[in-house]
């Protein structure tokens, strides 16, 4: 006779928000995988591509203390958040995300004066982010190709895609 566990995954849930009054784009993730979740950091994971990827917008490596990161960010007027507040998930890919809640995205935008752009990083992350934002015109959606490293695709490729944050950007030092 075999036996069948039913294993129930506990909620996982997202961190606050990384937002100032300065804060012109907001980066939008779908939840945290289990390395940042382990760490308590966006983007933990050494091997997902946020970090660089936003070094190489600003023209500068960013510091490598999560704190010193967070406030490079917030000081270049981009926040950070994810689209869904909680979530089960077995491991860290978004297509594993069941009974997700979301965050409360349009409060938190509302607040947000400065916001030119709000950025979606992954087409999950997009989907659930602009049904939630339906209808706002007061800031331009765009969509990027997940930092994740399940997302199979060239760095370069990616770099060149996350370019379209740069007109909401401050100029680089480099240029």
């Amino acid at each position: 006779m075999q036996t069948t566990s039913l294993v129930t995954e506990a909620f996982k849930a997202s961190f606050a928000p990384v937002t100032d009054e300065r804060t012109r784009v907001l980066i939008l993730g779908s939840l945290p995988g289990e390395v940042s979740l382990a760490k308590r950091e966006y983007y933990g994971n050494r091997q997902n591509m946020f970090w660089r990827l936003l070094g190489d917008l600003l023209g500068a490596p960013l510091p490598e203390g999560y704190a010193e990161r967070l406030t490079a960010l917030r000081a270049a007027g981009i926040g950070l958040w994810d689209v869904i507040g909680r979530a089960r998930r077995a491991g860290s890919l978004d297509a594993n995300i069941r009974d997700h809640e979301p965050n409360a995205l349009d409060h938190l935008v509302s607040r947000l004066s400065s916001l030119q752009a709000i950025a979606f990083n992954g087409s999950k992350a997009s989907v659930i982010g602009r049904k939630l934002l339906a209808g706002r015109t007061d800031a331009c959606l765009v969509t990027l190709p997940s930092s994740s490293p399940a997302r199979a695709m060239a760095y370069v490729q990616k770099l060149a895609a996350w370019r379209a944050l740069e007109p909401f950007l401050p100029a680089r030092p480099d240029g």
